[in-house]
């Protein structure tokens, strides 16, 4: 590059002025492009390598290009809207960016321990009455840390748990994500049921109204017997408008989660309400214990735990002296003067003495700090301990509720049933008849919500132990393609 340089001045050292800013314009142009082709510039981090848009666990290897854009023109399985999640929502992508600063970071402090190396091209063009001369300087000057008392290490030391504490912000992130994509999904199943509980509902509502009605006219009901069938058949039909629209709403949650508009035309796989419950049977501390390991926002609070201590050591050692060694070569060409080339080498010793207390300050301040992570830290251990106790709480709860669900809506059924009976054959009166098809209502309804209880409780308890993964979603009945 020097001779590049030099020849190209030397070249030009005999022109006039606007040449010579013209020649140094051009210079401005080639040198980046140059420092772009070095060695000492590299656009790929160290370790962005290791970090991927999805962490690994979370999607299906087998999957071919499943991040890919699809049309969602058949109904999607659980699988098809978890991937459509990860790789569409904008959470993931933000975290991915987050990590990838992060991962940034590191390589900056990578960077203190290699020599740093400056080049200085300098060129001047003087005339006098008397004299025309020009001068061009070259000096190159490297510098290399030898001794910091340990700074280095600790701001590298920083930097790699910072990347941990992203890193695992990532993946608790995506976990967040899936765990919204399932509730979502169990959301539209639980409203689609909803609204065919409440298209029977409105059926055996009109067929109630009608048998008044006939008896009203054969002269054997009263006219407050086919006004109060009229207005629970008209209940009914209100209630199925508006589960309608609340299923739209359902839709539309599940499409903004998958990363898609809200007016998307989604459909979903058919799920069986029936379901068995699972024996819920499992040593909770034993839960607990895992979710302490496993939570990826509780090995973050420790990353960033780890970090405020390498914060610590960055302030101690930078209060104190620096050594460092220094080389430089400087040449000089001169049209009215021989040629020069110097070379010098030295060791710099830097010694703090006297900042106005500010190394204490900056001490105390990392102390606190680390004080505050840790309390944050342990704060986050008692809520951990908390989610897992009541997502497996619920998921008891769900459990029983599913069983006397199921006992619930057979008596009702079997109780609506013998109502509308009786009171086709005139022994029965239309109140016990319409009390009766309201309970079966309610009991249907009951049913319904125990079921989405169940299916969010699974997937919240996997969520809160830290396991909500690829694996797990695979286990659900839903899951299949």
């Amino acid at each position: 590059m020097w001779r590049f340089i030099t020849q190209l001045l030397k070249r030009f050292s005999n022109l006039n002025f606007s040449r010579f800013f013209l020649t140094i314009s051009l210079l401005s142009a080639l040198i980046p492009a140059y420092a772009l082709d070095s060695i000492w510039y590299s656009d790929k981090d160290l370790k962005e390598g290791n970090i991927q848009l999805i962490p690994d666990g979370y999607i299906d290897p087998s999957a071919s290009d499943p991040c890919s854009q699809k049309t969602y023109d058949k109904p999607l399985s659980l699988v098809d809207v978890t991937e459509a999640a990860l790789c569409h929502n904008p959470q993931t992508k933000e975290v991915y960016a987050s990590a990838k600063v992060q991962a940034a970071q590191v390589g900056v402090a990578r960077a203190l321990f290699f020599p740093s190396v400056t080049d200085t091209v300098s060129t001047s063009e003087n005339k006098t009455r008397t004299t025309n001369y020009s001068n061009v300087t070259n000096k190159i000057v490297a510098s290399y840390l030898l001794y910091d008392f340990g700074s280095r290490d600790a701001t590298l030391e920083n930097a790699n748990q910072l990347l941990k504490a992203a890193s695992a912000t990532q993946n608790a992130t995506v976990q967040n994500v899936l765990l919204s994509a399932v509730n979502a999904f169990y959301q539209v199943h639980a409203n689609k049921a909803i609204l065919n509980a409440s298209i029977e509902t409105e059926y055996f509502y009109k067929e109630s109204f009608k048998s008044a009605e006939a008896k009203y006219i054969a002269g054997v009901a009263t006219p407050a017997d086919k006004l109060q069938a009229q207005t629970s058949f008209a209940n009914a039909t209100l209630s199925k408008i508006k589960n309608e629209g609340i299923l739209k709403i359902a839709y539309g949650n599940l499409a903004n989660v998958m990363g898609v508009t809200a007016n998307s035309n989604l459909r979903i796989v058919d799920s069986q309400i029936d379901v068995i419950p699972e024996i819920v049977d499992q040593d909770i501390q034993a839960l607990i214990e895992q979710a302490r390991l496993q939570r990826p926002d509780l090995v973050a609070s420790e990353a960033q735990v780890a970090a405020s201590l390498a914060k610590i050591e960055i302030a101690k050692a930078d209060s104190k002296p620096t050594v460092s060694l220094n080389l430089s070569n400087t040449r000089s060409d001169d049209s009215n003067a021989s040629f020069t080339n110097n070379s010098a080498v030295g060791l710099n010793v830097s010694i703090p003495l006297f900042g106005g207390y500010k190394p204490t300050y900056l001490i105390r301040s990392a102390e606190a700090t680390a004080e505050l992570n840790a309390s944050q830290r342990d704060q986050l251990k008692l809520q951990v301990s908390l989610d897992v106790w009541t997502a497996y709480q619920n998921l008891k709860t769900a459990n029983e509720s599913i069983t006397a669900s199921n006992v619930l809506v057979m008596s009702a059924e079997e109780s609506s049933r013998v109502a509308l009976g009786r009171y086709k054959e005139g022994v029965g009166n239309i109140i016990d008849t319409l009390n009766a098809q309201s309970a079966l209502a309610n009991a249907k309804q009951q049913k319904i919500q125990s079921v989405l209880n169940w299916n969010i409780a699974r997937t919240t308890l996997a969520q809160s132990i830290g396991v909500l993964d690829n694996a797990m979603i695979q286990k659900l009945p839903e899951a299949k393609r």
